[in-house]
Protein backbone atom coordinates (compact mmCIF):
# COMPACT_ATOMS: atom_id res chain seq x y z
CA UNK A 1 0.00 0.00 0.00
CA UNK A 2 1.35 3.81 -1.01
CA UNK A 3 -0.03 5.23 2.48
CA UNK A 4 0.16 8.91 0.61
CA UNK A 5 -3.92 10.02 0.26
CA UNK A 6 -5.01 7.17 1.92
CA UNK A 7 -7.31 7.76 5.37
CA UNK A 8 -6.51 6.17 8.22
CA UNK A 9 -8.51 5.77 11.93
CA UNK A 10 -6.40 5.51 14.87
CA UNK A 11 -8.08 4.41 17.82
CA UNK A 12 -6.27 6.29 21.03
CA UNK A 13 -4.60 8.40 19.22
CA UNK A 14 -4.40 11.53 21.23
CA UNK A 15 -1.58 9.93 23.51
CA UNK A 16 1.24 7.37 23.58
CA UNK A 17 1.44 5.11 21.04
CA UNK A 18 -1.55 5.90 19.14
CA UNK A 19 -0.63 9.81 18.46
CA UNK A 20 3.16 8.22 17.67
CA UNK A 21 0.92 6.54 14.75
CA UNK A 22 -1.17 9.38 13.91
CA UNK A 23 2.14 11.26 13.32
CA UNK A 24 3.77 8.41 11.59
CA UNK A 25 1.09 8.18 9.16
CA UNK A 26 0.62 11.95 8.22
CA UNK A 27 4.48 12.34 7.55
CA UNK A 28 3.30 9.41 4.95
CA UNK A 29 0.94 11.62 3.31
CA UNK A 30 -2.47 10.34 4.81
CA UNK A 31 -5.14 11.53 6.36
CA UNK A 32 -6.20 10.41 10.18
CA UNK A 33 -9.23 10.32 12.08
CA UNK A 34 -8.43 10.51 15.63
CA UNK A 35 -11.07 8.09 17.36
CA UNK A 36 -10.14 9.10 21.35
CA UNK A 37 -12.03 11.00 24.69
CA UNK A 38 -9.18 12.95 25.44
CA UNK A 39 -10.22 16.37 22.95
CA UNK A 40 -7.98 18.69 24.16
CA UNK A 41 -5.06 16.70 23.55
CA UNK A 42 -6.33 15.75 20.15
CA UNK A 43 -6.80 19.68 19.40
CA UNK A 44 -2.99 19.88 20.77
CA UNK A 45 -1.79 17.33 17.59
CA UNK A 46 -4.32 18.75 15.12
CA UNK A 47 -3.47 22.11 15.30
CA UNK A 48 -0.11 21.00 14.61
CA UNK A 49 -0.18 18.77 11.90
CA UNK A 50 -2.93 20.84 10.72
CA UNK A 51 -6.88 20.37 10.17
CA UNK A 52 -6.77 19.62 6.60
CA UNK A 53 -4.28 16.33 7.74
CA UNK A 54 -5.72 15.32 11.32
CA UNK A 55 -9.61 15.24 12.90
CA UNK A 56 -10.75 14.50 15.71
CA UNK A 57 -14.07 11.77 17.37
CA UNK A 58 -14.69 11.90 21.12
CA UNK A 59 -15.17 8.00 20.40
CA UNK A 60 -16.08 5.54 23.68
CA UNK A 61 -15.08 2.47 21.18
CA UNK A 62 -17.09 0.01 23.42
CA UNK A 63 -20.09 1.77 22.37
CA UNK A 64 -21.56 0.93 18.94
CA UNK A 65 -23.33 4.25 18.64
CA UNK A 66 -20.38 6.24 19.46
CA UNK A 67 -18.11 4.41 17.01
CA UNK A 68 -21.10 4.02 14.26
CA UNK A 69 -21.13 8.15 14.29
CA UNK A 70 -17.20 8.60 14.13
CA UNK A 71 -17.06 6.40 10.76
CA UNK A 72 -20.10 8.21 9.06
CA UNK A 73 -17.67 11.87 9.96
CA UNK A 74 -15.18 10.25 8.29
CA UNK A 75 -17.00 9.14 5.21
CA UNK A 76 -18.91 12.46 5.13
CA UNK A 77 -15.63 13.89 5.55
CA UNK A 78 -13.12 12.36 3.62
CA UNK A 79 -14.78 9.36 1.53
CA UNK A 80 -13.04 6.71 2.61
CA UNK A 81 -11.13 4.16 5.61
CA UNK A 82 -8.24 2.57 4.01
CA UNK A 83 -6.46 1.59 7.42
CA UNK A 84 -7.68 1.16 11.03
CA UNK A 85 -5.07 1.34 13.93
CA UNK A 86 -6.84 0.01 17.22
CA UNK A 87 -4.65 1.36 20.19
CA UNK A 88 -7.79 2.62 22.58
CA UNK A 89 -7.28 0.39 26.18
CA UNK A 90 -7.53 0.44 29.94
CA UNK A 91 -5.63 -2.03 32.44
CA UNK A 92 -5.93 -2.19 36.14
CA UNK A 93 -3.65 -4.44 39.06
CA UNK A 94 -6.36 -6.80 40.61
CA UNK A 95 -5.50 -10.54 41.59
CA UNK A 96 -8.29 -13.11 41.06
CA UNK A 97 -8.29 -13.41 44.97
CA UNK A 98 -6.97 -11.10 47.36
CA UNK A 99 -7.13 -10.29 50.88
CA UNK A 100 -9.98 -7.70 49.43
CA UNK A 101 -11.88 -10.36 48.19
CA UNK A 102 -12.23 -11.96 44.75
CA UNK A 103 -12.06 -9.62 41.95
CA UNK A 104 -14.54 -7.22 41.09
CA UNK A 105 -16.63 -8.87 38.45
CA UNK A 106 -17.91 -5.39 37.20
CA UNK A 107 -13.79 -3.81 37.42
CA UNK A 108 -13.06 -7.01 35.14
CA UNK A 109 -15.82 -6.36 32.64
CA UNK A 110 -15.07 -2.82 32.41
CA UNK A 111 -11.34 -3.81 31.04
CA UNK A 112 -13.29 -6.58 28.41
CA UNK A 113 -15.39 -4.40 27.15
CA UNK A 114 -13.07 -1.12 26.35
CA UNK A 115 -9.80 -3.44 24.95
CA UNK A 116 -11.86 -6.40 23.36
CA UNK A 117 -14.95 -5.48 22.76
CA UNK A 118 -14.10 -2.04 21.59
CA UNK A 119 -11.13 -3.51 19.58
CA UNK A 120 -13.50 -6.16 17.59
CA UNK A 121 -16.99 -3.28 17.83
CA UNK A 122 -14.25 -0.23 15.83
CA UNK A 123 -12.64 -3.06 13.53
CA UNK A 124 -16.31 -4.51 11.98
CA UNK A 125 -17.87 -1.41 11.46
CA UNK A 126 -14.49 -0.28 9.53
CA UNK A 127 -14.40 -2.83 7.71
CA UNK A 128 -17.48 -2.16 6.37
CA UNK A 129 -16.37 0.77 5.16
CA UNK A 130 -13.02 -0.67 4.04
CA UNK A 131 -14.92 -3.14 1.58
CA UNK A 132 -16.11 -0.23 -0.69
CA UNK A 133 -13.19 0.63 -1.63
CA UNK A 134 -11.70 -0.13 -5.18
CA UNK A 135 -9.16 -2.56 -5.35
CA UNK A 136 -5.54 -0.41 -5.75
CA UNK A 137 -3.35 -3.55 -6.48
CA UNK A 138 -4.09 -6.38 -9.32
CA UNK A 139 -4.44 -8.47 -5.64
CA UNK A 140 -8.03 -6.78 -4.78
CA UNK A 141 -6.25 -5.17 -1.82
CA UNK A 142 -8.62 -2.63 -0.39
CA UNK A 143 -7.06 -1.92 3.31
CA UNK A 144 -5.72 -3.45 6.49
CA UNK A 145 -6.91 -3.50 10.24
CA UNK A 146 -4.06 -3.25 12.54
CA UNK A 147 -5.38 -4.01 16.54
CA UNK A 148 -3.05 -4.11 19.42
CA UNK A 149 -2.19 -7.00 21.95
CA UNK A 150 0.68 -6.59 24.28
CA UNK A 151 3.29 -9.49 25.55
CA UNK A 152 0.67 -9.50 28.58
CA UNK A 153 -1.40 -12.27 26.23
CA UNK A 154 1.26 -14.53 26.66
CA UNK A 155 3.06 -14.10 29.70
CA UNK A 156 0.52 -12.06 31.81
CA UNK A 157 1.90 -11.07 35.39
CA UNK A 158 0.32 -11.08 38.80
CA UNK A 159 -2.42 -8.91 39.14
CA UNK A 160 -2.92 -8.82 35.31
CA UNK A 161 -5.79 -11.00 34.64
CA UNK A 162 -8.35 -9.00 33.10
CA UNK A 163 -6.14 -7.28 30.85
CA UNK A 164 -4.26 -10.41 29.71
CA UNK A 165 -7.73 -11.97 28.94
CA UNK A 166 -8.28 -8.97 27.04
CA UNK A 167 -5.14 -9.03 24.72
CA UNK A 168 -5.24 -12.50 24.53
CA UNK A 169 -8.63 -12.32 22.71
CA UNK A 170 -7.17 -9.89 20.35
CA UNK A 171 -4.80 -12.15 19.72
CA UNK A 172 -6.98 -14.76 19.28
CA UNK A 173 -9.65 -12.77 17.28
CA UNK A 174 -6.24 -11.76 14.56
CA UNK A 175 -6.72 -15.23 12.09
CA UNK A 176 -10.25 -15.40 11.81
CA UNK A 177 -10.71 -11.92 11.16
CA UNK A 178 -8.18 -11.76 8.64
CA UNK A 179 -10.05 -15.34 7.33
CA UNK A 180 -13.31 -13.60 7.20
CA UNK A 181 -12.53 -10.38 5.41
CA UNK A 182 -10.09 -12.09 3.00
CA UNK A 183 -12.55 -12.21 0.22
CA UNK A 184 -12.84 -8.30 0.69
CA UNK A 185 -9.23 -7.67 0.06
CA UNK A 186 -8.95 -6.59 3.79
CA UNK A 187 -5.88 -7.98 5.86
CA UNK A 188 -5.79 -8.04 9.84
CA UNK A 189 -2.53 -8.12 12.03
CA UNK A 190 -1.94 -7.34 15.70
CA UNK A 191 0.76 -5.62 16.78
CA UNK A 192 1.78 -7.01 20.60
CA UNK A 193 4.01 -4.03 22.39
CA UNK A 194 6.63 -5.18 25.01
CA UNK A 195 7.56 -2.38 27.53
CA UNK A 196 7.18 0.87 25.76
CA UNK A 197 8.09 3.86 27.26
CA UNK A 198 4.95 6.15 27.49
CA UNK A 199 4.18 8.91 29.85
CA UNK A 200 3.07 6.32 32.54
CA UNK A 201 6.57 5.51 32.87
CA UNK A 202 7.85 8.93 34.06
CA UNK A 203 5.59 8.31 37.50
CA UNK A 204 7.14 5.39 38.85
CA UNK A 205 10.30 5.47 40.33
CA UNK A 206 13.59 5.28 38.64
CA UNK A 207 14.75 2.18 40.60
CA UNK A 208 11.94 0.39 39.19
CA UNK A 209 12.41 1.80 35.84
CA UNK A 210 15.78 0.62 35.63
CA UNK A 211 14.67 -2.81 36.87
CA UNK A 212 11.96 -3.22 34.29
CA UNK A 213 15.29 -1.21 31.82
CA UNK A 214 17.17 -4.70 32.65
CA UNK A 215 14.32 -7.14 32.29
CA UNK A 216 14.68 -6.57 28.03
CA UNK A 217 17.25 -8.69 26.55
CA UNK A 218 18.22 -6.26 23.66
CA UNK A 219 18.54 -3.49 23.15
CA UNK A 220 18.51 -2.68 26.94
CA UNK A 221 15.99 0.05 27.27
CA UNK A 222 12.45 0.14 27.07
CA UNK A 223 10.92 0.69 23.61
CA UNK A 224 9.74 3.98 22.07
CA UNK A 225 6.11 4.73 20.69
CA UNK A 226 8.03 5.92 17.63
CA UNK A 227 9.22 2.52 17.27
CA UNK A 228 5.72 0.98 17.39
CA UNK A 229 4.63 3.76 14.98
CA UNK A 230 6.94 2.47 12.55
CA UNK A 231 5.89 -1.24 12.57
CA UNK A 232 2.31 -0.25 12.02
CA UNK A 233 3.53 1.46 8.95
CA UNK A 234 5.22 -1.36 7.82
CA UNK A 235 2.47 -3.66 8.04
CA UNK A 236 0.30 -1.32 6.21
CA UNK A 237 2.81 -0.73 3.21
CA UNK A 238 3.56 -4.23 2.84
CA UNK A 239 0.50 -6.24 1.68
CA UNK A 240 1.94 -9.71 2.18
CA UNK A 241 1.75 -9.44 5.55
CA UNK A 242 -1.35 -10.71 6.90
CA UNK A 243 -3.18 -12.67 9.76
CA UNK A 244 0.22 -11.99 12.20
CA UNK A 245 0.51 -11.18 15.66
CA UNK A 246 4.53 -9.22 16.01
CA UNK A 247 6.11 -8.60 19.29
CA UNK A 248 8.16 -6.19 19.47
CA UNK A 249 9.64 -6.27 22.81
CA UNK A 250 13.49 -6.61 22.70
CA UNK A 251 13.14 -10.01 23.46
CA UNK A 252 11.60 -9.76 26.91
CA UNK A 253 9.82 -12.61 28.54
CA UNK A 254 7.53 -11.23 31.41
CA UNK A 255 8.50 -12.83 34.89
CA UNK A 256 5.01 -13.71 37.24
CA UNK A 257 6.19 -10.22 39.04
Amino acid sequence: MDISGKIAVVTGGASGLGEATVRAYVAKGAKVAIFDLNEERANNIIAELGKENVSFYKVNVADEASVQAAIDGVMQSWGAIHICNNYAGIGNAVKTLSKNGPFPLDSYKQVIEVNLIGTFNVARLAAEQIAKNEPYDGANARGVIINTASVAAYEGQVGQVAYSSSKGGVVGMTVPMARDLASYGIRVNTIVPGLIHTPLFEMIPEEAYKSLESSVVNPKRLGRPEEIAHLSVMIAENEYMNAECIRLDGGIRMQPR
